[in-house]
């Protein structure tokens, strides 16, 4: 199973151009995905809805978006968060808001978790799990990270104890998104805290070890910051953690201003 994940900045390449098709070409030519996670598509942001175009250059694959802005300004809604799209049979989708903490001064957005329950081939129910956090405040993007964790948790505890009548709860997961923050930080140790229940595992230790990370943000042009960072992951469970056998980034690719990940997992 293939997934890729990335943070299209509404799908506005370095050189400033807005394009859905060149995104989804990109994470075509980093690999035959079964599912893509992207962060940050709008809706009527640039006079188009994304969402709807991705679904029409993917035929065959469902899709589903989860907005973390939801507004109304000059006459007309506009969206703005996370898209999963899969070939996989799906049996859940549901949409999480993140803990959006007063930080007075701090500029910030609200964020979301989009979670899209597939059924994989060999592996039964996963749980894919994308998300966005916050950029400028510190403060939220810990409480946001933790949040993942507890609703990674849950899930967990509700797949090994079922509700009457409850059918494919995925106790496994992939949570993967833009992070916004180093691995080395409190943001990143919270979501991969060791839990006797169910540990988020991230997929660059396990098939990378010690290597030096590949950056994944300000690459190639540092607008944001001034040198190359890290700040985009893909987590697995336990179950999973055997089965990763490559995660890759693409350093080439200028579509965005970060780069795209791929995982592969071995279904077995």
């Amino acid at each position: 199973m293939k997934l890729v994940t990335w943070n299209t900045q509404e799908c506005r390449g370095i050189d400033g151009q807005v394009s859905c098709p060149r995104i989804v070409e990109g994470a075509r030519a980093l690999a035959d995905f079964d599912v893509l996670c992207l962060q940050e598509i709008s809706d009527n942001d640039h006079g188009a809805c994304q969402a709807a175009e991705i679904a029409g250059l993917l035929p065959g694959f469902r899709i589903f978006f989860g907005a973390a802005q939801d507004t109304w300004e000059d006459g007309q809604r506009k969206r703005f968060g996370n898209l999963v799209a899969t070939r996989l049979s799906v049996a859940q989708v549901q949409h999480h808001a993140l803990p959006f903490p007063v930080d007075a001064g701090t500029e910030s957005t609200p964020r979301m978790c989009t979670v899209v329950t597939v059924l994989v081939p060999g592996l039964g129910p996963v749980r894919i799990m994308t998300t966005h956090l916050e950029f400028y405040s510190k403060r939220q993007r810990l409480a946001q990270a933790r949040a993942l964790r507890a609703l990674h948790l849950e899930y967990f505890d509700q797949a090994q104890s079922p509700p009457k009548g409850a059918r494919n709860l995925a106790a496994e997961a992939i949570l993967c998104g833009d992070f916004n923050s180093h691995p080395a930080t409190e943001e990143h140790a919270a979501v991969a805290e060791a839990s006797e229940r169910s540990t988020l595992w991230d997929s660059w230790d396990l098939v990378h070890g010690g290597r030096p990370r590949t950056p994944t943000f300000c690459v190639h042009e540092q607008r944001y910051l001034p040198r190359p960072v890290a700040f985009d992951f893909v987590f697995v469970t336990d179950g999973l953690k055997d089965r990763v056998r490559r995660l890759e980034v693409d350093s080439a690719t200028r579509a965005s201003d970060h780069q795209p990940l791929l995982l592969e997992l071995d279904a077995g």
